[in-house]
């Protein structure tokens, strides 16, 4: 059987083919107009079998909110609480500013319908449904133009029926219908509805551009379509058209958790990934095992959903350069994409970014991008460095370095916010770059944060592809309880969880998956009584003691102090379901016959450091084998990356093919 994996970002679009043992690999230039063009050219070029098994992520949702370019979104809610979306947390993200701009809604406040009803919060009716009421809502949207509609009822979590009914008016009407209930059953207002009109904003979208590419793979004999969530895990193409708010960060998770598998397998579990595209750059952390949280967001909006912990800023290889009023140099967010691209690629761009800059230092061989397939345009970067050099008053060379020094400061910045702001030492960890850029920047990065250690995968540039190929199903479900807890609940708990534990293996049992291969995780957000937050502590038994136990070791670890016999206070259960899938071989490589890596040089270039200049070899990773021993300043050319290689650096290919980089010690203090 062949795994395909294939990860669509904003410039490049990575395939990763598995069968037979046998790992084969494809980066194209994305397509922005249809994302699924390049994802079946790429396809095509890799002559994958018709009985493919395909896993995808994908960054549609995520463009769609972020490009405000979702399906136009109505809302239906309990009569007097039409305005909790719009008025939200009344949260200042900038202190001091005394005024700000409107903030962009994914609903018009004329979409905004309430309707009399009303729910108690242990589910008992007080308020029935007024289903008039709701009709002439649902007519009023329809009238509007609305495409999708978001129904966030009060206390709904709690006694689903009045927002199942308003479901099945709506479709009478043909909308497209989320419910809290089925996407979010937990309390806090906003938030759920939040989550609930993003899912409604963006499923049609997602919807349109599965069905868009389920034909094409069709008509090549493909059935089997999984798409990543934002948790790392998967989901059936089925699910994502109805739940694609769990999608939001498809991509970045993807490659997460190629990064933690490789990692590990080669013997180390504390990691910082660092995943450096064309667009973004994703870092996240694991200490032992995939961190994951249910607090996060995309513009502003909270999307409670879970998803691994990653951090993004707007540093990639596409980021432009410019010159902000005061004469500073800038890098990003903006980014020059796949179309036109950095001007390198000779595709019309103007524009100076950190891949022109790479390529005026030497850091990347014009003659070898992607395997020799695109040659890049020197003389183009070079007139996009001296245009934005004019306004800077500086040449070229040192604007190419004050580029990557700049872009650089950024995503250290993003590694502090996810290591040393929470607690981690960073000299603690191994850094795992990946994506097309990562590699180049990786070793300069770790120096600055003191990262002892750099672990390269074999192919870093389509790591997120490879993890795609490695991902389970996941599937989670959450409920509401507000338990005090005490040593007589452990009855309580067990019936609590019964319903979902029933509903997690009949769910996993329809997508095909059998019983020996169904996993089943329990957890518990605990706080202490008065709390807003919760911390989830999971839990293997119904011992209540020991959960609480585990709740004050948690807020220990995050808090630095726990309160130890201080009430706690149980707000929701959690199941997260896995269905196991095969997992495609990862064979070890006997050893070189000398560390001597001459057989894989094939060349003599120049890099530039902080203003000096470096003759460097350049080494063909297809040919470095386990016990190859490199020193800096060196250059790594394969299809998928580019590895830079400063000075003091030092490495060894391992069994499974990856670069482990050392500092030398006299520069590592």
């Amino acid at each position: 059987m062949t795994i395909l994996g294939v990860d669509i970002g904003g410039t490049f679009t990575d395939l990763v083919s598995i069968a037979d043992g046998a790992i084969r690999i494809y980066k194209l230039l994305s397509t922005k107009a249809d994302p699924s063009i390049a994802f079946l050219d790429g396809m095509e070029a890799l002559a994958v079998s018709p009985d493919a098994v395909v896993a995808h992520g994908t960054t549609v949702a995520t463009n769609a909110v972020l490009e405000h370019q979702g399906a136009r979104t109505g809302l239906i809610t309990t009569q007097g609480f039409r305005d909790a979306l719009f008025i939200g947390r009344q949260t200042r993200p900038q202190l001091y500013r005394l005024s700000f701009p409107p903030r962009w809604t994914p609903v018009a406040r004329e979409d905004a319908h309430q309707v009399p009803e009303r729910v108690e919060p242990d589910g008992s009716v007080l308020i029935p449904l007024d289903e008039d009421a709701v009709a002439r809502a649902l007519d009023a949207l329809k009238t509007n133009g609305v495409e999708a509609v978001a129904v966030s009822l009060l206390f709904s979590f709690a006694n689903p029926a009045h927002e199942e009914r308003i479901r099945e008016m709506a479709a009478e009407r043909g909308l497209f219908v989320s419910l809290s209930s089925r996407i979010l059953p937990e309390y806090r207002e906003f938030e759920r509805t939040s989550t609930t009109v993003i899912n409604a904003y963006v499923s049609p979208i997602m919807a349109r551009y599965l069905a868009n590419l389920e034909q094409g793979l069709h008509e090549r004999g493909n059935r089997t379509l999984w798409i990543m969530q934002s948790s790392g895990g998967i989901i059936s193409a089925r699910t994502a058209r109805q739940e694609a708010v769990r999608t939001v960060l498809s991509g970045p998770a993807a490659g997460v958790t190629g990064a933690f598998h490789v990692s590990r397998l080669a013997g180390y579990d504390h990691i910082i990934t660092f995943d450096m595209g064309g667009t973004s750059t994703d870092v996240s952390l694991a200490d032992g095992a995939i961190r994951r949280t249910t607090e996060g967001g995309i513009e502003g909006w909270p999307v409670r959903v879970p998803m691994i912990d990653i951090h993004t800023v707007g540093a990639g290889g596409g980021s432009i350069a410019w010159a902000d009023a005061g004469g500073a140099l800038r890098v990003g967010p903006q980014s020059a994409g796949s179309e036109p691209g950095p001007a390198c690629y000779g595709r019309g761009g103007q524009h100076f970014t950190v891949t022109d800059a790479n390529l005026l230092l030497g850091r990347v061989s014009a003659a070898n991008f992607l395997g020799g397939r695109m040659r890049l345009d020197e003389d183009a970067a070079w007139a996009a460095a001296e245009r934005l050099g004019q306004k800077l008053g500086l040449e070229p060379l040192p604007l190419a370095e004050g580029v990557i020094r700049v872009a650089n400061a950024r995503m250290e910045q993003a590694i502090r916010v996810i290591s040393i702001e929470r607690g981690f030492d960073p000299r603690a960890f191994t850094l795992v770059p990946f994506g097309g850029a990562g590699p180049m920047h990786a070793l300069e990065m770790a120096a600055a944060m003191h990262i002892p250690r750099v672990l390269l995968p074999r192919y870093p540039g389509v790591l997120s592809a490879l993890g795609l190929t490695l991902a389970d199903l996941v599937k989670d479900y959450s409920r509401t309880v507000m338990w005090a807890m005490n040593d007589a609940l452990a009855e309580e708990l067990a019936q609590g969880f019964q319903p979902l534990l029933a509903q997690a293996r009949a769910d996993l049992q329809a997508e095909g998956f059998a019983e020996e291969t169904i996993r089943l995780e329990q957890a518990l957000d605990l706080r202490y009584k008065g709390q807003s937050f919760e911390l989830t502590v999971p839990i293997d038994d119904y011992d209540p003691q020991a959960a609480v136990q585990g709740f004050y070791n948690a807020h220990r670890r995050r808090y630095g102090y726990a309160r130890e016999g201080e009430p706690v206070e149980l707000v929701n259960l959690r199941v997260t379901a896995r269905g196991l899938r095969p997992q495609p071989p990862m064979p070890r490589h006997p050893p070189a016959p000398s560390p001597d890596p001459a057989p894989a040089r094939v060349g003599q270039t120049r890099l530039r450091f902080q203003g000096q200049t470096h003759d460097a070899a350049i080494y063909t990773r297809a040919a470095l084998q386990p016990g190859h021993r490199l020193t800096g300043p060196a250059l790594i050319v394969q299809e998928d990356a580019t590895t830079v290689v400063p000075p003091g650096w030092t490495g060894i290919v391992d069994a499974w093919l990856n670069l482990i980089f050392e500092r030398e010690p006299a520069l590592s203090g």
